[in-house]
Formats: C-alpha cells, sequence, structure tokens
C-alpha cells in the first residue's frame, strides 16, 4: 500500500470528510469544498504527491532529497514529494491529512458544517 498508487490515494482521501476527487491538470486531484489539498500524478515516473504544509514542515521536508517546492502552486508551502523520498507510509498519510486540515481550516464555517469537518 503505498499514496503513489492511484487506488491507494483515493482510498485514504476518501476517508477524509468533506472531500472529492477530480481528474484535473492531468494530475488526480484532492479538494475539500472546492479547494485543492492533494494531488498525485500517477503517469509521472518518479510518481509525485503535492500536499500543503506548515512553514516549519516546509524548511525540514525540503531539505530532503526527492521534495521540492511543488511546482505552479503560487505560494511557498506547498511540497512535491517524489517517489523514493526518505518518507514512511506514515509520514505521508500524515501529511496528506494535515493538508486536508490546512486547507478545511480556511473554508467557511457553515461550508464545514455542511461537509462535516469538525468545527
Amino acid at each position: 500500500m503505498t499514496l503513489f498508487r492511484q487506488a491507494d490515494f483515493d482510498k485514504a482521501v476518501a476517508a477524509l470528510p468533506g472531500t472529492r476527487l477530480v481528474d484535473q491538470w492531468d494530475s488526480r486531484v484532492a479538494k475539500v469544498g472546492d479547494k485543492v489539498f492533494a494531488l498525485m500524478r500517477p503517469d509521472r515516473h518518479p510518481n509525485r504527491l503535492v500536499v500543503k504544509v506548515t512553514e516549519e514542515s516546509f524548511e525540514i521536508l525540503t531539505a530532503l532529497d526527492d521534495i521540492e517546492q511543488a511546482p505552479y502552486f503560487a505560494k511557498r508551502k506547498w511540497v512535491s514529494i517524489r517517489e523514493g523520498a526518505p518518507l514512511s507510509e506514515e509520514d505521508l498519510r500524515y501529511y496528506l491529512t494535515r493538508s486536508h486540515a490546512l486547507v478545511a481550516a480556511g473554508l467557511t464555517k457553515k461550508l464545514r458544517a455542511e461537509l462535516g469537518i469538525a468545527l
């Protein structure tokens, strides 16, 4: 099981409240509300997982091999993690879940309630 496989990525995203998956930008995109919180590119080699992180995590992660600032994302706090990066599957799931929480926090209280996201 790995988040770099589309079936596993889809399953992990589906377990988070208020999410939906779309195919966009030649990627599998996970959204909460209408906001992107993660994407993967299963057709690329090596595969990539892109997530939003905190400023502290950004500094730590981008110092590691195979992790860099995500291209095409206007603000820093997004990282692109290549398959083979020195992160465990547990770490990857943490960053996926944390990205969902960071993006969901920016939604209105009303929308979070409609999506079943704890306030």
